[in-house]
């Protein structure tokens, strides 16, 4: 949620901050500014609404400045309008901050501030950052001491960018629980809150910790800890490529990434025989249970992945809502492995969650798709998945890389638990490994037929819509429903099959579209049962299933066929076209499939 893009090297800074801050479109917004220092002065341009509004105002701006900030901005504190966009500035107009987070006790400081002659342009609790340093800066102390001052009376969370005409050769920057990533050049270095904002010019990066600080020139970049102690920070390489962050002739950046997932699946699993090192192995034979947190649809990943485990592994799986893990004072010791999945690696709740495991005594795994993020700093042992960079919030390939590493787990837990024989363990890889191959076969059919887009036609204008599932495609029926309602603003619940008849059933009629997941497996004969219970309501049956499963093709108002599979991996094909189902309904409605209202990316505040 929002974004940090700064830039300090030999180009035009604006236009790069610019560029960068519209590869963070994905993680939500509703106004956006920059600001930037030029022959001394500083600059500022924001405006409520859409980047391309700021573009034009700052393409009216002939300035060629060598350092810059922006940001857009996701309204917490204040209505979106362009007195509340970010940068924001102190009194004098020297100062200018960018801010992602939540101050606490913005309320407390703004009251100091205001009397000891402080005034304020905004609603927000950023603008009290601005003229904290504006103080410390008063008090004769340099940029670097003046964050760090500033910083140590705020309560909350916070990645924040500062610049000032006094120093306007760097940007400085500081971090608690809220993610900042800068990117190292030659001659020129890049600040944001994800990677994509500056991939097209550098993959080398640092990832500044919770509590750390960092002075950013054109040729150098300094890390202290909030002491003001410098630290050595590692340079990592991320394996991504500019290309994968295009839309690529695509429409969208979500049907792009639907169609990429053969590649993402194979990828998550490619070489995959042993995941854990023989010195982590320990990690799968000391636990007794293992509790499973994750948010939106990674939590119904974790669903999946507790047929997954329990089925293959004989382990007691629970699975929670990471916002909620909290609360409920969850029975935690040693013997308790927690797995956290986070596509982003920064999900705040998720974090919150491993952080109060791990004082509790257990061991985590985190799955997670970014290399260096902070799940992966803070876990005991990571899988990464492999899906990309991931633009559009509506996630499909990390979901589907998600269940990947899952299964991996569970198999690999089996084998060194003793709880799999050797033909079993090969007959389920073997299964896995043809997974992409069953994907693409029908990715490719659907390019050449448009089968699910034609069913989306008919039911565009629906308001409301059910989806059933049993078994281990319970929660892709959660999974679908949640697609729908994300990106086009139809009303959907997913549920149990089995749970129907006490409530939903009441729902059903002739307007109500009602997608049924039922592939032939150990439930099959009571998901017939439950499409007999809707046609009896007159509901309109699309039913996701089998080429050979003609009893449902009979039921039905309209069959879409998948693959066969071993039964328990059937949601990596059954999921793929109620994603595409989700998206073309969004793309006949005329919304931006991308950039659903209300929702970001990167939840990374609570």
């Amino acid at each position: 949620m929002c974004g940090i893009v700064g830039y300090i090297g030999k180009d035009n800074a604006k236009n790069i901050v610019i560029n960068g801050l519209k590869r963070l479109e994905y993680r939500g917004y509703d106004s956006a500014g920059v600001a930037f220092i030029d022959s001394g002065k500083l600059k500022i341009y924001k405006k409520s609404g859409k980047i391309r509004d700021l573009e034009f105002e700052l393409n009216r701006d002939l300035s060629l400045p060598h350092i810059a900030i922006g940001h857009t901005r996701w309204a917490t504190h204040g209505e979106p309008n362009d007195v509340n966009a970010h940068p924001h500035v102190d009194c004098t107009g020297k100062i200018a901050v960018v801010h992602n987070g939540i101050i606490e006790n913005f309320t407390e400081l703004k009251k100091e501030l205001e009397s000891r002659g402080h005034i304020f342009k905004s609603k927000t609790d950023t603008e009290v950052i601005a003229h904290l340093v504006e103080e410390e800066i008063k008090n004769g102390k340099n940029l670097l001491s003046a964050v760090l001052s500033a910083t140590s009376k705020l309560k909350g969370s916070y990645a924040a960018a500062v610049i000032y005409e006094g120093e306007p050769d760097k940007i400085v920057c500081v971090r608690k629980d809220s993610p900042l990533v800068i990117g190292v050049g030659e001659g020129e270095n890049f600040l944001a809150s994800d990677v994509p904002a500056f991939l097209s010019y550098t993959n080398r990066v640092i990832f500044l910790d919770d509590n750390e600080c960092a002075v950013i020139t054109a040729d150098n970049v300094h890390i202290f800890d909030l002491n003001g102690n410098e630290i050595t920070k590692e340079t990592k390489e991320i394996p991504w490529s500019i290309a994968q962050a295009e839309k690529g002739g695509y429409k969208h950046f979500m049907i792009k990434e639907i169609y990429e997932q053969p590649r993402a699946v194979a990828d998550t699993i490619s070489g995959k025989l042993s995941l854990f090192e023989e010195n982590n192995r320990e990690l799968l034979t000391t636990f007794g249970k293992i509790q499973i947190v994750a948010c939106g649809t990674s939590y119904h990943a974790g669903l999946v992945g507790k047929f997954f485990i329990e089925s293959v592994a004989g382990i007691p799986v629970s699975v929670d809502y990471a916002s909620e893990y909290r609360y409920r004072n969850p029975i935690i010791d040693e013997k308790t492995l927690i797995i956290a999945i986070s596509q982003s690696g920064e999900t705040a709740d998720t974090l919150a969650a491993v952080r109060l495991a791990k004082k509790k005594g257990a061991k985590v795994v985190a799955i997670c798709n970014v290399i260096g993020s902070t799940i992966t700093r803070e876990a005991d042992y990571t899988i990464y998945t492999h899906a990309g960079p991931e633009i559009s919030v509506a996630s499909t390939k990390a979901f589907t890389t998600q269940l990947a590493a899952l299964f991996l787990f569970a198999v690999e837990a089996a084998r060194i638990r003793n709880k799999i024989t050797k033909k079993k363990e090969e007959r389920l890889l073997k299964a896995l490994s043809e997974i992409p191959a069953k994907m693409k076969e029908f990715l490719d059919r659907e390019s050449e037929e448009g089968q699910v887009r034609k069913i989306a036609l008919e039911f565009y204008n629906s308001q409301d819509a059910l989806y059933l599932g049993r078994f281990v495609n319970y929660p892709i029926a959660l999974e679908g429903a949640l697609k729908l309602k994300e990106i086009s603003y139809i009303h959907a619940e997913g549920y149990p099959a089995g749970e129907m008849k006490h409530g939903p059933i009441a729902l059903i009629d002739e307007k109500m579209p009602v997608v049924v997941v039922v592939p032939r497996d150990r439930v099959y004969e009571k998901m017939v049962s439950n499409i007999e219970e809707v046609k009896a309501r007159k509901g309109k049956v699309i039913a996701i299933t089998n080429r050979d499963c003609l009893e449902v093709k009979k039921l039905a108002d309209f069959a879409i066929e998948i693959p066969e599979t071993e039964e328990l991996l059937y949601p990596f094909l059954t999921v793929v076209p109620l994603q595409l189902f989700a998206y073309h309904i969004a793309d006949f409605l005329g919304y931006d499939v991308d950039q659903p209202r209300n929702l970001a990316k990167s939840v990374t505040v609570e």
